[in-house]
């Protein structure tokens, strides 16, 4: 047994997120003197972060009152304009904001980057006495004798690709706790863990997901409009296929212009960064880029399965906070508010029951609490929009989707009462012999990018002799049923080109016909360097083969801005 260095502390909190800072920011307002740690796998707080945003103030509100009146925080563009477009091939149509239901204004909020809001939150804890160690990945759980989890092991430095340990070798750390918060945001790999490990999710819908490209631009200034906020929906998807875009203009000259697939999509040869670069082109879109510069690109998954979704948030010793919980607005495209109201209840029953001498056990106020707090209204009122739209399609869905928030907002009950999801996002994915594939246009390097120069500017980084962090458990099975029945979708939900089928010579062999892609010689090449950390491949995998575990603490993206 590898024998590591061990450390004790009050709460051990995985990820500094918005919902992992505030929590222990909370802890240390109520008790300051708690030992609290705060786990990062980014090289600094704030690397890995990526949303639109547009976030709703209402969680820093109650974390930190009077923060408006303080110099430096980074909520510098309040929403000015709230457009909704209707996107066809050739044209647009606004639609009147007062049709919108009143959850839908974004009047009040801000246009941030999400990553610079968290790196403020870590000043505001560590002035408190918040120990935050980034750089290093929470890889395993420690689960103790009565079956609880008491704490948490960081991922070995140093370790060679066949998995032997190379000259700087460094066994990760054992962090001991009386309770462990999970904030590692959508799909996490250890909130994954535990929801199998304790059965979390049994008796819920399943976790649905949506994938989210954002690029940031740099405008020219007539084509700046501060404080605008624009949300799409339409081409370039069909009716079949959920998803919506956004463009929103903050700070000097920057517009962040975003584009989200629901996961849940049928065609194995769909490419949501194709899709996202063909949105960019439509004419009601592409003015805003004239003479603009791209200065950054990334992706990340969104859970989006909501109300219906959300697990059972406790486990013996620890809980699920933000979007490892699957506390996301689908309609409002927001979950950062949830997560910083989530990670403030965690705090609050964490101080409760430490109070009371407890450790390592349920804190089932947290459980019972957060579904008739701010979180669970929220999520409650816009649960069936998701299912309504993945049922009837975009135009009937987001009518009907529209129908039952106003029959919420105004009389506070759905006549659909609580729709199911269905399918798991895997399931979802069909053969490829039910479609054509499907003719992207060429990057033009101008407005239109390939995957490759994008994950450039997002800064990604992995030693490359390490072993591999994308875990494919079945190589025989992602040949005979990913290449031969799905056409290799990994090489096209991928928004990194991680992926690659070839043939014994190096040469792509993904999506042509059945006799070529039924070659023996095929080969699932895993570029893992390319990796942006957005877990798609762990969702979308028709036979959930491919399993994202962390690599080496402080790798992957280094996001500026996002």
């Amino acid at each position: 047994m590898t024998e590591r260095e061990s450390m004790e502390f009050d709460v051990v909190i995985v990820g500094a997120g918005p919902a992992g800072l505030a929590a222990s920011i909370r802890l240390k307002q109520l008790n300051p003197d708690l030992s609290v740690v705060v786990l990062e796998k980014g090289a600094e707080v704030g690397v890995h972060i990526l949303s639109g945003a547009v976030v709703d103030p209402v969680g820093i509100d109650r974390l930190l009152p009077g923060w408006r009146e303080e110099e430096g925080h980074p909520f510098k563009t309040p929403v000015e304009a709230d457009h909704f477009l209707v996107l066809g091939p050739a044209g647009s149509v606004r639609l009147p904001n007062a049709a919108m239901p009143p959850l839908m204004n974004n009047h009040g909020n801000y246009i941030v980057s999400l990553g610079n809001v968290c790196k403020w939150l870590a000043e505001k804890a560590e002035a408190l006495g918040v120990e935050i160690y980034p750089g290093f990945a929470a890889a395993e759980l420690i689960i103790d004798e009565n079956n609880a989890v008491t704490g948490v092991i960081t991922g070995d430095m140093g370790v060679e690709r066949d998995g032997s340990h190379g000259p700087n070798y460094q066994p990760g750390m054992a962090l001991l706790g009386k309770y462990v918060l999970i904030g590692e945001g959508a799909r996490g790999s250890l909130a994954k863990q535990l929801i199998a490990q304790y059965g979390l999710s049994e008796g819920r819908e399943p976790q649905k997901f949506g994938i989210g490209l954002k690029e940031l631009w740099e405008v020219k200034p007539e084509n700046h409009k501060r404080g605008l906020v624009q949300h799409s929906f339409g081409w370039p998807l069909d009716s079949s296929t959920g998803g919506g875009s956004f463009l929103y203009h903050f700070d000097d000259n920057l517009v962040a212009v975003g584009f989200v697939v629901h996961l849940n999509y049928k065609n194995p040869y769909l490419s949501p960064f194709e899709e996202f670069q063909r949105f960019k082109t439509h004419p009601s879109i592409r003015g805003t880029f004239e003479g603009a510069k791209r200065i950054s690109y990334g992706a990340r998954a969104i859970t989006e399965g909501g109300w219906q979704s959300v697990p059972k948030t406790v486990f013996p010793g620890g809980v699920l906070m933000g979007c490892s919980a699957g506390m996301v607005n689908v309609p409002r495209i927001k979950g950062s508010h949830n997560a910083v109201l989530s990670g403030i209840l965690a705090a609050e029953n964490v101080v409760a029951a430490l109070a009371e001498g407890r450790a390592h056990d349920e804190l089932t106020a947290y459980e019972d609490g957060w579904r008739n707090s701010e979180i669970g209204k929220d999520l409650k009122r816009v649960r069936n929009v998701k299912p309504l739209w993945s049922k009837f399609g975009t135009w009937a869905g987001i009518a009907l989707g529209g129908l039952d928030m106003w029959s919420n907002t105004l009389f506070g009950f759905s006549p659909f009462g609580t729709l199911k999801h269905g399918k798991s996002d895997a399931a979802s994915l069909e053969p490829a012999s039910k479609y054509k594939p499907i003719d992207y246009p060429k990057p033009d390097g101008v407005l239109t990018f390939d995957r490759l120069s994008s994950v450039f500017l997002s800064n990604t980084n992995h030693e490359e002799d390490q072993p591999v962090h994308l875990k494919v458990a079945d190589l025989d099975l992602q040949k005979r049923s990913e290449l031969e029945v799905f056409a290799g979708p990994s090489t096209r939900y991928c928004p990194a080109g991680v992926y690659e089928w070839t043939d014994a010579d190096g040469n792509p062999i993904a999506g042509l016909p059945d006799e070529i892609r039924k070659r023996p010689d095929a080969r699932f090449v895993i570029n893992a360097q390319n990796c942006v950390h957005c877990k798609t491949c762990d969702i979308k995998d028709p036979n959930q083969n491919i399993n994202w575990v962390p690599p080496q603490g402080g790798e992957g993206p280094v996001y500026m801005n996002m």
